[in-house]
């Protein structure tokens, strides 16, 4: 039965408000994938907490109320589904993984998926994490003494790349030490963009007119991949051990795949594809974003530093669960940067059945765009809501009961869902909070930040499935008295042999 079945009668989504459509092409006219979330940010404040639109034939209800999206991402992935344009153009560029999936196949994978990424396994993980930071203090040491300016977003990128490849695959890229000489990095940085612009592209010409220089990133990406996955066999069949033991999450899912009705080739490929590209962007765009806003509020970047010298020291990088977890004001600047830059602003899903959303009747087949920004923005909600301020997560329990600035009560951290909710909250989210709270430890105990800054002023939102801030370069100076780490490499605990380029 559908959950449209209730005693209470439904709004019609005929009814909804919206922008006025095109004949033909709907709202297609006003949509630019780049800046879609302010575009929905903007409809949401005309409009209201639920309105219509249409790309071409494709109807849109888009909801900003918090409540309405929880129930929306609760009800994963029976009623709402991955979108199919996102699940083709996924299998187009050999991206389709956990992340696009629906039904049983999705519950397969994540079962995979989670168990590598669960909290447990962060003390093991931790030594290699412990290895790329010391490499990254090693990169800005360097650039600080020479003066010389750092492309944050392309440094803090190569970190998570770094980070993903030696705990999911036992591999070390390097790509911290070899920059643009890693080529896997430039056909990571090409698909998500890609994948983005088709999703919302009025007709999908790019699934029966092939673009060139894309395939040629996509035979790349999976070259590379079927290069991880051979040495993931050749060390099963060398140590068979790690059949039931393995050391890393591509072991688990080759096992899966080899020894039971686990992942198929294809869903392996894209899997391994899918940590790649999500372990690239999130953490490193929510890095980017956390030190322009902690730069420009310097009484909160001083206190950080405080607390950052009680619980390390000067001159430290992090190296047990103990500290990181002794860093709550760090947490609190993480949280308030993923309120006001959050990732992953925007969620598509697609009703797989006549459904209610926030009071409304959804025909089945209209996709609904959870608008995730807003309610954090919300003066109703937070106090002052446009200024950084990271003690507001510090007041008593306010991430699971407090009080809004109007004094109702509601839970924060329901409220602002950085990571999302329900069956396919993101499996990633306690180590990116490691790696956020092991890099700005390390930078904090090490350097003095001389400005975060872009040419534009203010860095631009720059949409690409992620939000990135565009442009933003950071100039350091070495605390006085630190000396420069050695260069550091982390390996595999069963292999140290090279990755595939």
């Amino acid at each position: 039965m559908s959950d449209a079945a209730s005693s209470t009668p439904l709004q019609a989504y005929a009814t909804l408000p919206g922008p006025p459509p095109l004949p033909l092409l709907g709202n297609a006219h006003q949509i630019r994938p780049d800046v879609f979330h302010q575009q929905m940010e903007a409809w949401a404040a005309q409009y209201g907490r639920r309105f219509r639109f249409r790309i071409t034939n494709r109807t849109f209800m888009a909801v900003s109320d918090p409540d309405a999206i929880a129930s929306v991402l609760k009800r994963r992935p029976q009623a709402f589904l991955k979108g199919s344009r996102l699940v083709q153009v996924a299998r187009d560029l050999g991206i389709h993984g956990v992340f696009s999936e629906n039904g049983d196949a999705w519950r397969r994978q994540r079962l995979l998926v989670m168990a590598g990424l669960d909290p447990a396994h962060l003390r093991n993980y931790l030594p290699a994490i412990v290895t790329v930071t010391r490499r990254l203090r090693a990169r800005w040491t360097t650039m600080a003494e020479a003066g010389h300016e750092i492309d944050l977003l392309q440094d803090l990128m190569r970190y998570t790349v770094d980070v993903t490849t030696c705990l999911a695959f036992g591999h070390d890229l390097n790509t911290i030490e070899q920059g643009d000489e890693v080529v896997i990095q430039k056909h990571l940085s090409h698909l998500f963009p890609t994948l983005f612009r088709r999703v919302l592209a009025p007709v999908d010409v790019r699934h029966w007119i092939r673009d060139s220089e894309t395939q040629k990133h996509v035979v790349a990406l999976k070259e590379a991949v079927a290069g991880f996955i051979a040495v993931a066999r050749e060390q099963l069949a060398r140590s068979p051990e790690l059949v039931s033991h393995p050391d890393n999450l591509i072991q688990a899912m080759v096992a899966a795949r080899d020894t039971q009705d686990g992942l198929s080739d294809d869903e392996l490929s894209g899997n391994v594809s899918t940590l790649l590209l999500a372990g690239e962007d999130t953490t490193a765009h929510t890095m980017a974003w956390m030190l322009w806003l902690m730069s420009q509020n310097p009484a909160a970047l001083d206190r950080a530093r405080a607390e950052v010298d009680a619980v390390l020291g000067q001159g430290q990088v992090p190296d047990n669960l103990e500290q990181i977890a002794g860093l709550d004001y760090l947490d609190a600047c993480a949280n308030e940067a993923m309120r006001l830059k959050p990732v992953a602003p925007i969620n598509i899903l697609q009703a797989a059945q006549d459904i209610e959303v926030d009071g409304v009747l959804v025909p089945a087949g209209t996709f609904v765009v959870c608008v995730m920004r807003a309610a954090g923005l919300d003066a109703d909600n937070f106090e002052e809501p446009a200024r950084f301020r990271p003690e507001r997560w510090l007041q008593g329990d306010m991430a699971d009961h407090s009080a809004s600035a109007n004094g109702r009560m509601f839970s924060a951290k329901r409220t602002v869902m950085p990571f999302g909710a329900g069956p396919r909250v993101c499996p990633g989210r306690y180590l990116a909070l490691v790696e956020i709270k092991m890099v700005m430890g390390m930078l904090l105990s090490n350097f003095e930040i001389q400005k975060v800054h872009c040419e534009t002023g203010e860095p631009q939102e720059r949409l690409t499935l992620t939000m990135a801030p565009v442009g933003l370069q950071m100039l350091l100076k070495t605390r006085p008295g630190i000396a420069a780490d050695e260069r550091t490499s982390c390996r595999s605990t069963s292999e140290s042999a090279p990755a595939p380029s």
